[in-house]
């Protein structure tokens, strides 16, 4: 329209019109802070008009086409002076007469809020020039009443109000005259009302949860249920489900209303018990073997535990206790895996961690322990379960023999005799090492062998054996073994002292001697063969002959052993003797008619000796001496001798070419006459000494004689007065030759 005039007054500017008369202002007045509103009397011939508010040096002009016209953008609770002026194409007219107004105050910035469901505070900045605010609020849906309230400061709360339920809210500042200013119209909705009948029930979904249900209230948005751990949920009609809870917790649950004023107060809240969680298994101790502890950590809201021990070979136990221990039986050589579950109402915890426990391998059974050789223990034993690998230990003192085998056998050396050895057969396995559960055996090793220490002489057949041992306890048993070809028998003597007596050895033996301790544990390598000796045996046989009256040869059988021989006849005239390798001997210088003692040594190689004494011996009669012929009457010749005896009997033999001839004198004679003998003949005479059991001494010297001449003499005259008229050679006999002498 302003503008329409602008170009009407533009095209009568030509015209030259006067300009209008100054208007009147009738009243200028505020209804709102920022603009005041003039109403002023028309002029005529006024096209328009300008309204001018001027407060200090600030000037607002604004042109209307008529009364009333409003200025704008002016400062609320200012003082304005305010004129008008007529306008048309002549010009403007002067300013009327000023006007005083001013404008109302601003309206409040107000600030709502609902701290509860029936409170709604209202909050403003101070507005200036302000003596207070009056306030009004009512329901946004007209139902029930007004409440008005003045308020000199800068807040209000309105009290008493519904849960839910949104108002509306007038507020209008006042100057001191009490003057309204803009209205501040607002609305705001209480806090919902608390939820109620909220229940909680299991939910199974991707993550184990909680479905939360509860009764719908006035005015809520939305919905969300807090758990005490922070966990939530946020609905719309009436539920929602809480995932991903927590085993072992006992959740406390409240359900807030929420709309824009905020949240309502929490609902009292349901609980939710969880399952237990997983207990962990905190000790696996084997304390006594085949007992089995288990131990695990106390887990909040469980009321009771089981756990669960199933062996390899699938064989399972269980124990079920309101405490935090079981105890199970367990044998050897298996792996067992363990695991507990916890349990309350709400039912069993999750699988926990599974826990494993290997037993020690069994401890090898039906051990046998076997001596192969005195130093060798040979120990077998059956298989048992879970052994990958045994171990042998044999311990004495400090001596410890070790071996490891996947074999059931081992064989211990080396042992020592006389040792008491504490064997232990162990099973190990990779995962649990040895069995130091297995119980020890005791064996007992063989004694030591004896040390022949003396072989003592009691006599020619009684020897005396005498050893060392360290062991008192041991039975001894001394065995003698001839050597060689003889019929000596074995012989043993059994002792449990240190020493051994043998009777009744045979002579011309050696022995072998070797002595065995005994125990229970068993016997002891023999001892060390010593030899034993015995004297030479004396020969069966012995025989004496003479073989002249001063030689005699003695011959034996052999003696056992013997390889040398000593032979002596004694008697008081005197002693022969010989030492020879021979089993016969020749003895000279023996002494006729004489009785001596034959005694025999027979020596062995080692130079033992055995006095052999035979019957005595009595040499042959002496030959009698000066033997004489002597030529008689009647074809006799008288053989005379000399006696070396005079009781000795005699027989007086004639060996002729012609005839052979024998005469026996009487005891005590010197002489024989041998009749009927032929003259002229040669004739070999010997005169023997004859025994007393008939048998004649055969080496008595021989003459020779012939009969060519003859003696003078007389008849029956002693035969000494006679000479003899024979020639006579003597013949001697020896062993080897005959040696001619001439009488």
């Amino acid at each position: 329209m302003f503008s329409h005039l602008i170009q009407f007054y533009s095209c009568l500017t030509n015209y030259h019109f006067p300009a209008p008369d100054v208007p009147s202002i009738e009243q200028a007045y505020s209804k709102l802070s920022n603009s005041i509103t003039v109403e002023w009397t028309t002029r005529t011939g006024a096209t328009g008009y300008i309204l001018r508010a001027q407060s200090g040096k600030s000037i607002i002009e604004t042109t209307v086409g008529s009364s009333p016209g409003t200025l704008s953008n002016l400062k609320p609770a200012s003082e304005y002076t305010i004129t008008v002026m007529s306008v048309n194409t002549g010009g403007r007219s002067q300013p009327s007469r000023p006007k005083k107004a001013k404008t109302v105050l601003a309206a409040p910035n107000l600030t709502l809020s609902s701290p509860s469901n029936d409170t709604i505070v209202v909050s403003w900045s101070p507005v200036f020039m302000a003596a207070g605010c009056q306030l009004s609020i009512m329901r946004s849906d007209g139902l029930g009443s007004r409440m008005k309230t003045n308020a000199s400061q800068s807040y209000v709360t309105f009290t008493g109000l519904e849960a839910g339920i949104t108002y509306i809210i007038k507020a209008n500042a006042y100057d001191a005259d009490y003057t309204l200013g803009d209205d501040a119209t607002v609305s705001q909705i209480t806090r919902p009302a608390r939820p109620e009948s909220v229940q909680v029930t299991l939910a199974y979904s991707r993550a184990i949860g909680m479905e939360v249900s509860w009764s719908k209230v006035e005015g809520a948005d939305n919905y969300t249920a807090y758990s005490t751990d922070g966990l939530n949920c946020t609905g719309v009609d009436g539920k929602c489900q809480i995932d991903s809870l927590q085993c072992g917790n006992n959740y406390s649950v409240s359900v807030l209303a929420y709309n824009r004023a905020g949240p309502s107060v929490p609902s009292l809240p349901a609980y939710f018990l969880t399952v237990p969680c997983a207990p962990d298994v905190t000790s696996i101790v084997e304390a006594v073997p085949s007992n089995l502890t288990v131990s695990w950590s106390v887990m909040p809201f469980a009321e009771n535990y089981t756990a669960f021990v199933k062996r390899d070979d699938g064989l399972e136990n269980s124990c079920s206790t309101g405490l935090n221990i079981c105890y199970f039986q367990i044998q050897c050589g298996f792996m067992y895996f363990i695991s507990v579950f916890a349990y309350n109402k709400a039912g069993q915890s999750p699988l926990g961690n599974d826990f494993n426990y290997t037993t020690a391998p069994c401890c090898p059974e039906n051990i046998l322990p076997v001596f192969v050789s005195s130093d060798t223990l040979e120990i077998t034993w059956s298989a048992v379960r879970g052994a990958e690998v045994y171990e042998t230990k044999a311990g004495y003192d400090a001596h410890l023999l070790q071996c490891n085998d996947t074999a059931t056998v081992c064989a211990l050396t080396d042992l020592q005799c006389n040792a008491r050895y504490t064997v232990v057969v162990t099973s190990c396995s990779e995962a649990r090492g040895c069995n130091s559960s297995c119980l020890p055996q005791y064996v007992e090793t063989a004694p030591c062998s004896p040390q022949i220490e003396n072989i003592s002489k009691v006599n020619v057949s009684t020897f005396n054996i005498s050893w060392i041992s360290d062991n008192d306890a041991a039975n001894y048993t001394v065995r003698i073994q001839a050597e060689g070809d003889t019929e000596a028998k074995v012989q043993t003597c059994h002792s449990t002292g240190r020493s051994c007596q043998f009777n009744d050895l045979p002579c011309g033996a050696t022995f072998g001697v070797s002595a065995i301790a005994a125990t229970s544990a068993g016997e002891s390598l023999p001892s060390y063969t010593v030899p034993l000796e015995t004297d030479p045996c004396c020969p069966q046989n012995l025989t004496v002959t003479q073989v002249t009256q001063s030689m005699t040869n003695v011959s034996w059988s052999e003696g056992t052993r013997a390889q040398s021989y000593v032979t002596v006849l004694e008697s008081s005239r005197g002693k022969a003797q010989c030492h020879t390798l021979q089993t016969h001997c020749l003895l000279g210088c023996i002494t006729c008619g004489t009785n001596y003692t034959v005694t025999l040594n027979s020596i062995s190689e080692s130079g033992l000796m055995t006095h052999c004494r035979y019957h005595g011996y009595s040499s042959s009669a002496c030959c009698p001496s000066s033997v004489k012929l002597y030529r008689m009457a009647n074809s006799v010749i008288r053989v005379h001798w000399r006696a070396a005896v005079f009781s000795q009997d005699y027989q007086v033999d004639l060996f002729g070419s012609k005839a052979n001839f024998s005469c026996t004198p009487s005891t005590g004679s010197s002489f024989c006459d041998v009749k009927e003998i032929s003259c002229g003949d040669v004739y070999t005479v010997v005169v023997s000494p004859v025994s007393s059991d008939g048998s004649k001494v055969t080496f008595c010297p021989r003459k020779l004689y012939s009969d060519n001449s003859l003696c003078t003499k007389k008849l029956n005259c002693s035969p000494d007065s006679y000479t003899p008229i024979l020639y006579v050679m003597l013949l001697i006999n020896t062993p080897h030759k005959y040696k001619i002498i001439r009488e």
